[in-house]
């Protein structure tokens, strides 16, 4: 039943109806809080974005769109986890401008980490840069890293929100995965 309200008020959105996405939040607020703190559980303990934060910005950005036609439930997701990627990145710029120095430390995107990063916010603009051009050469990869590595999502919660086989998603992920590697294995970013 939660479901087809969710859909309904989706589509109600995607038709203009700005009150719709206020209504939707409440539904979904669980599941968008657990896709921040996937997001987010590997970061510095000292990171001043938190999990509800991360969340409210997203929200934030969310009411600003108008008339978006999610597909559905997965596809909505799909797009908070790349709006949460571009606050992530929205901070990322500010803190870089705020902070120099530090420790040096490589970039690795490593699967048994389940597509978290410890990453402090200039590893988030590396990666955001590398996938900017991994766009250019192949979308969908970019959208499989996105949805793995800024929203914490898993190969089947991916591959639903992408509307693609668990199969494709993976050799997708694989391919993204060596492709990052070897483009951000000289990068080191001071921490």
């Amino acid at each position: 039943m939660e479901s087809a309200k969710i859909t309904q008020l989706l589509n109600a959105h995607a038709t203009g109806n700005q009150q719709a996405l206020g209504e939707l939040i409440p539904l979904i607020y669980d599941e968008m809080r657990l896709l921040a703190k996937k997001r987010l559980r590997n970061e510095r303990s000292d990171h001043t974005l938190n999990t509800t934060a991360l969340v409210h910005e997203a929200y934030l950005k969310l009411m600003n769109f108008n008339r978006i036609n999610y597909q559905n439930r997965r596809h909505f997701f799909a797009i908070t986890a790349r709006v949460m990627r571009n606050v992530l990145v929205d901070y990322a710029v500010k803190q870089k401008a705020q902070k120099r120095g530090g420790e040096k430390s490589p970039i690795t995107l490593d699967d048994n980490k389940d597509a978290s990063l410890e990453t402090d916010v200039l590893n988030i603009l590396s990666v955001h840069q590398a996938l900017e051009r991994l766009e250019d050469i192949d979308e969908r990869q970019m959208r499989v890293v996105e949805c793995r590595f800024f929203g914490g999502l898993s190969i089947e919660e991916t591959a639903k929100a992408l509307g693609v086989s668990e199969p494709t998603v993976n050799r997708d992920w694989n391919m993204a995965r060596a492709w990052l590697n070897r483009e951000l294995a000289d990068v080191k970013i001071k921490s």
